[in-house]
């Protein structure tokens, strides 16, 4: 499951196949098989503001997780059974997601960030019989308790009055060492609901396979790690397929440390300080996270960095944000792609060739991505269409929980679809242009809006942007443009005029915005992602009025 170095990307796609044990637990094989071969190798550590870091060894994990482990069987927790971490960046949010593998429930991560509504729903539909929280999350749990028939048990790593348990006392109270339970590869282990930027969330459940399949993309994108001194560091949360799966697990895995950083709103000077004071080596950087780091002037002058490697993913990296990440970090950052169901599939590889800027990258070694018409048929090179991913792939989802024709509906014959629009040139890169229901029809044109955003974000004066299609009774839609804008400047119609011509003058006539909208903040999941979804209901409802 792992790539053997090669000069050639091309003989990588060519010789590669796929080796996954037919006895893997993800729990074992992040942690277990370390703690028997090197106890003392530190396998995570923590940034302290105060500067009181703290670390953990495999030898560590291993006992606290099959403690907890064993907790869990003894709440009465089974195999199968649905168990919610609710929780930071924090070594008790491993510890539990191991805890859960060995033992075989499935793991349900969720982002702190979600209010009542959404933890309920989620909780709900997917059954959750435990929760692992902390106190914020406690506060989030009060409201919605007393509804959620099938929760039995809530654990705190904080202190907190019964009925909730104590995480620390049921770590201590059980043996250190576990019989792991048998898996497979297709066994359930993990389930993330979908970001929900269109509908209603769906559970995409995974299982420990979904480890194995992520670890040609994560060795492409970090030049083929672990090297000497790598340390990864992500300000994707833990909950999220991106922060968990792209980072945190295949870091493991290798036996490169992850430093975990505490909850809080993304702050670029933080951000810089945290990769140079734990020298971190590797990094997976969301584009939107990327454009504010932006904002720090000659970062190299101000801060120690030791980067060697950043992936980026979740949305359009864009060629602006490309630049800049080489010119003002001097690294070349390796765009990848992928979606909660099926992740990592796409990826450049700057070390081997493999880089434009533009462009997602080619499809990583052991997968195979293809653009597709409606009917499932691949298209030519340089025909947009459905970016598709062929099964079967090992990070392919089981399946939505509960929910089978959602499945089906997922694919096209053999192609699972993304609803992500794109095209591939001849050389097999891949554009994307932006979800299919984020397109926008203006007097017959097709518009994707990840190349206008990123036209916009290169304007001095905006920080973040997102473009949608507006109702128009004449052009069916118009580009709306919404703008954050940077310190120093305010909204007024010369901006925005300015604005306009910006874009008009950059991309084509079509596609600029012929409305501009300065707003404070824009919605955004809690993976980063803009929900244009809210902001086009939003204009529909002001039109219908």
């Amino acid at each position: 499951m792992l790539l053997e170095p090669s000069a050639s990307f091309e003989a990588l796609q060519r010789d590669f196949r796929w080796e996954i044990p037919a006895d893997f637990n993800i729990g074992r094989a992040v942690c277990d098989d370390w703690a028997r071969r090197d106890p003392q190798r530190i396998c995570l550590e923590h940034f302290s503001p105060d500067g009181r870091h703290l670390s953990l060894t495999y030898g560590a994990l291993a006992a606290q997780s099959s403690a907890f482990a064993h907790a869990l069987v003894s709440l009465g927790v089974e195999p199968g059974d649905r168990v919610a971490l609710l929780l930071p960046q924090c070594f008790e949010t491993v510890i539990a997601h191991l805890a859960i593998y060995k033992m075989g429930a499935i793991a349900l991560p969720l982002a702190l960030l979600f209010g009542e509504e959404a933890l309920e729903y989620r909780l709900s539909n997917a059954g959750a019989t435990v929760v692992v929280t902390n106190a914020f999350g406690l506060s989030r749990l009060a409201p919605i308790r007393a509804r959620l028939d099938g929760l039995r048990h809530v654990v705190s790593i904080d202190p907190a009055d019964a009925p909730v348990r104590s995480f620390a006392t049921l770590v201590e109270q059980h043996p250190d060492s576990f019989d792991i339970v048998a898996s497979g590869p297709d066994d359930p282990a993990l389930m993330i609901y979908t970001s929900g930027t269109t509908g209603a969330p769906k559970g995409a459940l995974h299982g420990h396979r979904v480890l194995a399949g992520h670890m040609p993309g994560f060795q492409l994108a970090h030049d083929f790690p672990p090297q000497p001194d790598d340390r990864m560091w992500t300000p994707s949360d833990w909950a999220w397929a991106g922060g968990l799966l792209n980072a945190l697990l295949p870091s493991l895995l290798l036996g490169i440390p992850v430093v975990s950083s505490p909850a809080q709103k993304f702050d670029a000077h933080m951000a810089f300080r945290i990769m140079a004071e734990m020298k971190v080596r590797n990094a997976f950087i969301p584009p939107t996270a990327l454009r504010l780091l932006a904002a720090v002037e000659q970062p190299r002058q101000h801060y120690d960095l030791v980067l060697r490697s950043i992936g980026s993913a979740g949305e359009s990296l864009g060629r602006e944000t490309y630049e800049w990440v080489k010119t003002a970090l001097g690294i070349v950052p390796n765009e990848f792609y992928g979606q909660t169901e099926c992740n990592f599939v796409l990826s450049s590889a700057a070390h081997l060739g493999v880089s434009k800027a533009g462009f997602i990258g080619k499809s990583v070694p052991g997968h195979r991505v293809a653009i597709i018409d409606e009917a499932g048929h691949e298209l030519p090179a340089g025909e947009t269409g459905q970016v598709a991913i062929a099964r079967p792939d090992p990070v392919m989802l089981l399946g939505y929980w509960q929910n089978p024709e959602a499945t089906s509906a997922k694919f096209v014959g053999d192609w699972m679809k993304t609803g992500d629009l794109g095209r591939q040139d001849e050389e097999g890169y891949v554009q994307f242009f932006g979800r299919d229901d984020d397109v926008i029809t203006s007097s017959g044109y097709r518009i994707g809006p990840a190349e206008i955003e990123d036209c916009l974000i290169s304007h001095p004066a905006v920080r973040l942007a997102a473009v949608i299609g507006k109702p128009d009774a004449l052009r069916t839609e118009i580009v709306k443009a919404f703008v954050v804008l940077q310190a120093g400047f305010s909204g007024s119609e010369a901006l925005a005029s300015d604005v306009r011509d910006w874009v008009k003058h950059r991309l084509s006539m079509h596609e600029y915005p012929r409305e501009v909208a300065f707003v404070e903040e824009l919605p955004l999941t809690t993976s980063g992602k803009v929900i244009r979804r809210l902001l086009r209901d939003r204009e529909v409802a002001l039109s219908s009025g």
